[in-house]
């Protein structure tokens, strides 16, 4: 059946009580202070050491909503839950861009950084509420592939391994041979960007210009967010 012709009976299935489930997911948060260290001192790989952090770190708080969400409501369908993971997401990927309050080159990748991680918790939230263990290692593998980062599972996973073994903190203000920090964030940004399916010529430099990061940011964000989940429903709630 169809993301369309499914999605109808989907919305019929939620009552009206579940407002407070939705609840349950916190706002917007940005990604861990660690995590920011690892990804400027290793920027390539930035993308896999956000999947492996947001697993370990997302992986339970979605666990733990999809199972109370379960005994709340056991009448709720799985397709059902995951409608209200993907409303809850793309709301807040919408005011994602105005989490970090900074302007300019970082300010841009701030917010990217700050999409890319929302849309991981979207994407565990998802697959906790078809039934998998959004704790698993394999949910980092399904992350990049989802998130477009790389095609096949087998290059993520070998991705995946590189970045678990390369531990640089030391070096988080300059790259490999001495590049500047301006560099670096750059190089970041467009690796978030990459991962957090927005094009680098809309929106990393669009909050260089006062007053269109905003709008623009708002749509961009939103529908990136819901490709994204269209691709996480059909993977994981597949028979």
């Amino acid at each position: 059946m169809s993301e369309s012709a499914s999605l109808p009976a989907v919305k019929d299935q939620i009552p009206e009580t579940l407002p407070p489930v939705e609840d349950q997911i916190p706002e917007t948060e940005a990604p861990p202070g660690t995590l920011w260290s690892r990804m400027k001192a290793d920027p390539q790989f930035a993308p896999e050491h956000l999947a492996l952090e947001a697993v370990r770190r997302l992986g339970p708080e979605a666990a733990r909503w999809a199972e109370r969400a379960r005994l709340e409501n056991p009448d709720l369908t799985p397709d059902a839950l995951a409608e209200l993971a993907v409303k809850r997401f793309t709301t807040l990927a919408r005011i994602s861009g105005a989490v970090s309050g900074a302007t300019g080159l970082p300010g841009a990748v701030l917010d990217v950084g700050v999409l890319a991680w929302t849309q991981a918790r979207m994407t565990l939230h998802i697959a906790a509420a078809y039934g998998l263990d959004p704790s698993a290692p394999e949910r980092a593998t399904d992350l990049l592939v989802l998130q477009r980062v790389h095609k096949a599972a087998e290059a993520a996973r070998l991705a995946l391994g590189v970045a678990a073994g390369r531990e640089r903190a030391s070096r988080m203000f300059t790259g490999a041979g001495g590049r500047p920090i301006t560099g670096v964030i750059l190089k970041l940004g467009l690796r978030l960007a990459q991962m957090a399916g927005v094009r680098a010529g809309r929106r990393m430099f669009a909050k260089i210009i006062p007053g269109a990061a905003v709008i623009l940011g708002t749509w961009v964000n939103s529908a990136a967010t819901k490709d994204l989940a269209k691709r996480a429903r059909a993977l994981f709630g597949r028979d």
